[in-house]
């Protein structure tokens, strides 16, 4: 039976590494395999949880459809759109809403992260944000989502909703539930220069990530000044999981060669970092200077990018209304 994929990314500008393997790469697999019907949206209703200027917000979206072409989506195959042009999003997303209990959404450790410690002042958006994430997945009967660790609660919030509403309308089954893809032995890929926080475009130093608009020399350059401790690479796992900044660029290293972990750790014990970042360093410019290259010839094509969001947009729109029509009678609306 095929597999039906749903997930998205928000268009924050500054894709980077932690971006790609976390999300993109995986997302040109799962599109490759023609087992898979796959929909990819740039969820841009979730962006607007923060403010966003308006025109950023705009380059933003075709940044983001530019990247997922030039690191191999094919958009003949998949379904790229943007959220906010379909508009049983928002809907799905009030409607279960209602179905959802506070007492669920309460349990997001996310909302807690993002909203810091005076959550009084976060938007009512992000504590909302998992019920559109589950009003995203579940207007396409979505049977698999790929995500990060960091996300896997959002997917068990959203099967509780679904089995909810099936329950509450006696309709068992019309709301699919679906499951989570995590991709394994990937490593959560965290700031170049600290190894216990996660890679952001949010930290102020540039030089704490790989963005997939950098060129080969700043890439090269990056990867020198990552931080490293000082002694050899490790020997075994026990030895890498208590040094983060080693474990953070072997990890790296791994996902981008999809060797296991055991395999990098053999390859490299004992060596110094500056041989193993030469090494990682060309692995690196061979995968993302492409990419980089590639996404700075479409952004000079917005017609082309539109184009790309409008044809999704009706694909996406003609599955999403006949879902929130079918809602519709079984609420009685």
């Amino acid at each position: 039976m095929k597999k039906k994929i749903f997930s998205g990314v928000q268009p924050t500008g500054n894709l980077h590494l932690g971006n790609y393997l976390g999300a993109i790469k995986n997302f040109v697999e799962l599109n490759n395999d023609k087992e898979n019907e796959c929909i990819f949206c740039v969820v841009d209703l979730h962006a607007v949880t923060i403010m966003q200027s308006p025109k950023e917000l705009r380059n933003n979206i075709r940044e983001t459809v530019a990247t997922f072409v030039a690191s191999g989506i094919n958009p003949k195959k998949s379904v790229i759109f943007n959220q906010s042009q379909v508009s049983a999003h928002s809907e799905a997303a009030w409607i279960l809403s209602c179905v959802s209990r506070i007492g669920w959404l309460n349990r997001m450790t996310q909302f807690k992260e993002k909203a810091g410690k005076d959550k009084e002042k976060a938007s009512i958006g992000l504590y909302l944000y998992p019920v559109l994430m589950a009003a995203d997945i579940l207007l396409y009967d979505a049977t698999h989502v790929p995500v990060g660790d960091d996300q896997k609660q959002h997917i068990e919030l959203c099967r509780d909703i679904a089995q909810k509403f099936n329950n509450d309308f006696n309709v068992e089954d019309f709301l699919k539930v679906p499951e989570p893809l995590i991709k394994d032995e990937f490593s959560r890929i965290m700031s170049l220069k600290n190894g216990l926080k996660k890679m952001s475009k949010s930290e102020l130093s540039d030089l704490s990530r790989i963005n997939l608009t950098d060129d080969k020399d700043l890439i090269i350059n990056k990867i020198k000044k990552a931080k490293t401790d000082p002694l050899p690479l490790p020997l075994n796992k026990e030895e890498l999981n208590k040094r983060p900044e080693a474990k953070n660029l072997v990890g790296i290293y791994c996902s981008l060669t999809n060797l296991k972990l055991d395999e990098s750790i053999q390859k490299f014990s004992g060596k110094n970092f500056s041989d193993f970042k030469e090494e990682l360093s060309q692995v690196l410019v061979d995968k993302i200077s492409p990419i980089s290259s590639e996404i700075e010839k479409l952004l000079k094509e917005a017609s082309y990018l539109d184009r790309i969001l409008e044809e999704g947009r009706e694909k996406a729109h003609e599955i999403a209304s006949k879902k929130i029509k079918k809602i519709h009678e079984i609420m009685g609306f």
